[in-house]
């Protein structure tokens, strides 16, 4: 079986979201399929020779174009329908995109089979979170055309899925739902190594006061660590000024009861995304203001550092099609407050406290019971640490290698009926 992978998700330096989920699925699927042969197509009018040579082995080949991305997306691919890219492959069985992009390929009749992942479908069930030019970015990509005339579609979640059934109108049977794996494996991070990471960053003391986590069930704690993390884009969907308010409550709750928690600070961790002006808003206008820190864009082993230190994760988004982060923050220990809302209680169970994201009194209210009580963060870091360990990407590969030879095998038996 020849399987085409659209790869151009990969052309950026640093994986985040889908690039990370297409990175870390290609290889757990290269790890157990030693018989099928892999064409990986990309467009990239740079030379990208050094960050793709990797994925060339015995099973799969880099195959490319070399045009500028404006000019293959916008012209030759959605005005031109050239060229078609099972085509530049050498001709393929299956064709796999892990994400929307402007495909031409050859008509079903050709017996090629396309397969598509769906991530979310938030741009369709709440596009006033997003910009005007992604609106009409995803207009363009003509999404609900896309997946009708795929043969199969995976979808991240049973959220995701009910999405497509449902604004899309897409017949259940032909979607199947395979989870993502974990991103994150957890490594210790030594003292040395946090107390640097927060003076570079500006938070002096958003390492002192850390529970020692001994071992996947056992918690050695002090007081809990100053800090409660949110990580992800910030952007109108995340419900970050929702955090934000929340905070502001569960502070000034804190000081009219005798200020325990003064010393508890917010970091926001993540890049700027889009129309976030009211989120910067609402921080100017926060009597504590100067505890809550926006770190921008952090990298892998920083991520590391602040899932590691934390207190208390904190993940109030209005619509995820899975949620890659709180399944980090319990990966390393940490007691997940998020929204019980689209895929997030899929995603976390029963390993979290989950709210109602339009109610932030009920945030504000989680944050308190999860710093307050000791019981509970221990249940939950226990629970985190089984829940985390459900996903992951050998099964994953393995789930989408059983579609894929049931897609080739259907085809087969169509053509020679």
């Amino acid at each position: 079986m020849k399987i085409g992978v659209d790869i151009r998700v990969l052309m950026d330096k640093y994986y985040s979201g889908v690039s990370e989920y297409a990175a870390n699925l290609l290889l757990a699927i290269f790890r157990q399929d030693k018989r099928n042969n892999y064409r990986l197509f990309y467009n990239s009018y740079r030379n990208l020779r050094d960050c793709l040579d990797s994925w060339n082995s015995d099973q799969s080949r880099v195959v490319g174009t070399h045009f500028p991305n404006k000019i293959f997306n916008y012209f030759l691919q959605k005005i031109f329908s050239w060229p078609k890219l099972d085509k530049v492959l050498g001709g393929v069985d299956i064709f796999w995109s892990p994400h929307f992009n402007f495909s031409a390929l050859s008509a079903s009749a050709s017996g090629l089979k396309k397969i598509i992942t769906v991530h979310d479908l938030s741009f369709l069930r709440y596009p006033e979170f997003f910009s005007a030019r992604k609106n009409f970015w995803h207009r363009a990509l003509k999404v609900k055309q896309s997946l009708r005339a795929a043969d199969r579609i995976i979808a991240v979640s049973e959220n995701t899925k009910h999405d497509i059934v449902e604004l899309v109108g897409i017949a259940p049977e032909k979607i199947r739902v395979i989870y993502p794996g974990n991103n994150m494996r957890r490594r210790e991070v030594g003292e040395a190594e946090k107390k640097r990471f927060f003076v570079d960053r500006g938070c002096r003391d958003g390492h002192r006061g850390l529970g020692a986590i001994t071992s996947d069930s056992a918690v050695v704690t002090n007081e809990p660590a100053p800090f409660i993390l949110y990580l992800g884009t910030i952007e109108p969907r995340k419900n970050i000024d929702g955090l934000i308010e929340a905070y502001n409550m569960f502070r000034a709750d804190d000081e009219a009861s005798g200020g325990k928690f003064k010393n508890i600070k917010l970091i926001l961790a993540g890049g700027d995304g889009w129309r976030n002006r009211r989120i910067y808003s609402v921080w100017k206008k926060s009597s504590y203001k100067a505890d809550i820190k926006f770190l921008g864009y952090v990298s892998q082993t920083e991520k590391e550092i602040l899932y590691s230190a934390a207190a208390v994760f904190a993940y109030p988004s209005y619509y995820e099609g899975f949620g890659f982060p709180p399944l980090e923050a319990l990966t390393y220990g940490l007691p997940v407050v998020c929204s019980n809302v689209s895929s997030l209680p899929e995603v976390v169970g029963e390993a979290a406290l989950t709210v109602n994201p339009f109610a932030t009194a009920e945030i504000a209210d989680a944050l308190r019971t999860v710093l307050n009580e000791e019981k509970v963060r221990a249940v939950l870091i226990a629970k985190g640490y089984e829940r985390a360990r459900r996903f992951s990407w050998d099964k994953a590969a393995g789930e989408y290698l059983e579609l894929f030879q049931e897609v080739y095998e259907e085809n087969k038996r169509s053509i020679s009926a």
